[in-house]
């Protein structure tokens, strides 16, 4: 993947047993939503991210499903974080708002790839998030990102591959990492099974 135009793949997400059950797509709904509301046409975005029209109106209608650095290109231009895109259509019990999240109602993105992130933290979460990350054989986040703020992961199971400026690591299940998010970083599965990472950032302005 290069920066510029970039083009995304969709695939179907694989979940694994201690996955919440995953709710239908409407992240295009939420992109669409909230570029419509700020008075943008798709022309406007596509020329603030360097992106194009067409797979900015694919991601819209949930033809297509973004990387990370792509979503993250789009929140920057409508003045929004990752988090604001997490969604489900599972109702919150009154009593858990803001302090309990339950498996059956975690928020999801799907990215490219099969990638499968779900918010582990109520939302608004404060000034910090958790997240649980599922990466499929193969899969990987190909382009370096930055954000503010400092994360720490914990890989569950698999294999996890790492690489946070010029440093390249191979992790595996147990082993754990932090490093400042204003450093270029991507990462991926170089393994044959999932692999299962458990993201604590702060503040949350992935």
């Amino acid at each position: 993947m290069t920066s510029g135009k970039t083009r995304d793949s969709a695939m179907d997400a694989q979940p694994g047993q201690d996955d919440a059950p995953a709710s239908e797509s409407f992240l295009g709904e939420r992109i669409r939503g909230l570029r419509k509301r700020q008075g943008l046409t798709l022309a406007e975005l596509a020329r603030q991210s360097h992106l194009s029209v067409g797979y900015i109106s694919q991601l819209e209608r949930d033809l297509s499903r973004p990387s990370v650095d792509t979503l993250l290109k789009i929140g920057r231009c409508l003045g929004v974080n990752i988090q604001w895109f997490f969604s489900t259509r599972m109702e919150v019990a009154s009593a858990d708002a803001g302090y309990v999240v339950r498996k059956d109602s975690r928020q999801n993105i799907h990215y490219d790839d099969g990638i499968h992130d779900q918010l582990l933290t109520p939302s608004p979460s404060g000034q910090i998030e958790m997240v649980h990350s599922r990466f499929p054989p193969g899969a990987y986040n190909r382009t370096s990102y930055t954000h503010e703020g400092e994360e720490v992961g914990f890989v569950l199971t698999g294999s996890f591959e790492l690489w946070v400026g010029e440093r390249h690591f191979r992790l595996q299940a147990g082993d754990s990492f932090r490093f400042a998010s204003q450093e270029p970083h991507r990462y991926g599965n170089p393994g044959e099974v999932d692999a299962v990472v458990i993201w604590v950032i702060t503040p949350p302005t992935y």
